[in-house]
């Protein structure tokens, strides 16, 4: 007999006289945890132990006031290291691009495809590690273990300059791989769980601009790759052990704060209902999240952005030379390209901050990169004005980024649950490494130098891109829908304004009083 057919199990719907939509009550009522019903009050036996210390038994009012101060305290301790972190590790992986036109094809003898190989092997690593650096990142102190592979890939980043040929790059290249493959990953997990919903579209934002930013620095200080990769693997390692002493692991954790700030600091973020902490396996949130719509869309924005900005951040420096540049030119102008970057995810989420409207801001960045990589593919490289038009076409090309980005910050906000998140973000990023290791390969030599094969493989992706965006906007939209018929039916569960369940490990599809955001 199952848990609803037991006699001293009270529905949840025993309120129901009417709801329109049958089918939309007997889908939530399959996921919906079973017991909720049985009170109005917090079940802290569902709750993680170390956060039950700091959970109040229903939500109470933060003025404005005081969620700005709690909000500055986090940004100086959380924010400011993410935007750091990944500042040093976007430049770090940008060194073999910065390298590409300062000798190191020649000095190691690379020929045909193995150039593009060095980015590929990165990512193939990432695919494979991904899920175990997820369960790990889930139950372990996060910034002690974030600082120990910011310093391990410190080491072996340094360690490229001892290399001499295909074999020594690509061995290097393997590691940083596995050690950087906890950053993002680990980024969405503390975005979600020191941010309230609204506030984490723009500090995702804030860290993923560091793309940009690494363009307009990277690769101005050193004229000899060996001694870029020394430099900054030296940079990263001291940076690492400065974290694990700045950084704290979570709110319950965090000695720099007071034990009153640390409850605010854990109540400021109930509304999120999508949990703090929860470090207890669960196999049937493994399933849900295999399961989802949403999970596995948000992994193919991630293939369909990830696949062109891998090979066009490798071979950013080849392209733009191939029009007739000047090496100083071209790192000139890789400069503008960083200062483009950072103009459109900041305007992005700027968008999403004024209208409220996620996927449509997506799609609508979507537009320039169809007109840049069309121009691309049929304006002529001749004359000195067709070639800055084509450098120009090439920046707008990366406007897509802002989807990447925003569909990042909509997975640390609409999955609940913490198993099922390590898995969604998980699975998106293994389709994440995925794409970046295909990207460089559709970058055929014997494509050189205009590379129309790459450029119409993205052309596909963008279409792809907007397929799933439409999709995944209809699909939230029904499921909010579905979830306020049942409010309005009396579902009490659907409309509580206390949030008594949030901290109770739910998914977003068993708690009835989950909204997503689209």
């Amino acid at each position: 007999m199952s848990k609803h057919d037991d006699p001293n199990t009270v529905s949840p719907y025993r309120d129901i006289q009417q709801v329109d939509d049958k089918h939309a009550l007997e889908e939530v009522e399959r996921t919906l945890s079973p017991d909720l019903g049985k009170g109005n009050q917090q079940r802290y036996d569902k709750v993680d132990k170390e956060l039950a210390k700091y959970v109040a038994d229903e939500a109470f009012e933060i003025s404005e006031e005081e969620n700005s101060r709690l909000r500055r305290l986090i940004d100086k301790r959380v924010l400011a290291i993410m935007i750091t972190t990944y500042f040093i590790q976007a430049i770090d992986k940008g060194t073999l691009s910065f390298s590409s036109i300062m000798g190191i094809i020649n000095d190691t003898g690379l020929h045909g495809q193995q150039y593009a190989w060095l980015t590929t092997c990165i990512y193939i690593t990432i695919l494979i590690v991904e899920y175990p650096q997820n369960y790990i990142i889930a139950r372990v102190p996060i910034a002690k273990y974030l600082s120990f592979m910011i310093v391990a890939w410190g080491i072996v980043l340094a360690c490229t300059a001892l290399c001499k040929n295909f074999t020594g790059l690509v061995v290097v290249r393997t590691l940083l791989g596995l050690f950087e493959s906890a950053c993002q990953p680990a980024f969405v997990i503390l975005s979600s769980i020191w941010y309230k919903r609204e506030e984490q579209a723009s500090r995702v934002t804030y860290w993923y601009m560091m793309n940009g930013a690494q363009q307009i620095v990277g690769d101005r200080p050193l004229k000899s790759w060996q001694w870029l990769f020394l430099s900054y693997g030296i940079v990263s390692v001291l940076y690492g052990l400065f974290v694990g002493w700045w950084m704290p692991d979570s709110p319950m954790r965090a000695e720099c704060f007071t034990e009153e700030d640390k409850r605010l600091m854990v109540e400021r973020v109930r509304s999120n209902q999508t949990g703090v902490q929860n470090r207890k396996f669960k196999k049937e949130q493994v399933y849900e999240a295999l399961k989802d719509p949403q999970v596995w869309g948000y992994a193919v924005v991630q293939l369909c952005t990830t696949l062109p900005t891998s090979g066009l951040g490798s071979f950013q420096g080849l392209i733009i030379k191939s029009f007739g540049f000047s090496m100083l030119e071209t790192q000139l102008l890789a400069m503008v390209l960083g200062f483009y970057i950072i103009m459109v995810l900041l305007g992005s989420v700027w968008i999403v901050k004024k209208t409220n409207q996620n996927l449509l801001t997506m799609l609508g960045f979507c537009i320039p990169s169809f007109i840049g990589t069309i121009c691309l593919m049929t304006v002529p490289s001749e004359t000195k004005t067709q070639k800055v038009g084509l450098v120009i076409c090439y920046y707008i090309t990366l406007s897509f980024w802002s989807a990447q980005t925003l569909a990042l910050s909509m997975l640390s906000r609409n999955v609940g649950g913490q198993t099922k998140k390590s898995v969604a973000v998980a699975l998106n990023f293994i389709i994440w490494a995925t794409g970046n290791a295909i990207g460089p390969q559709v970058f055929l030599a014997t494509d050189a130098p205009r590379y129309f094969i790459a450029f119409a493989t993205h052309l596909g992706c963008y279409s792809l891109l907007v397929v799933v965006i439409v999709g995944l906007r209809f699909y939230l939209k029904y499921q909010n829908k579905k979830r306020d018929e049942l409010a309005a039916a009396g579902v009490q569960e659907a409309a509580d304004a206390k949030m008594v369940h949030a901290f109770e490990d739910l998914t977003d599809k068993e708690n009835p009083n989950f909204r997503y955001v689209y």
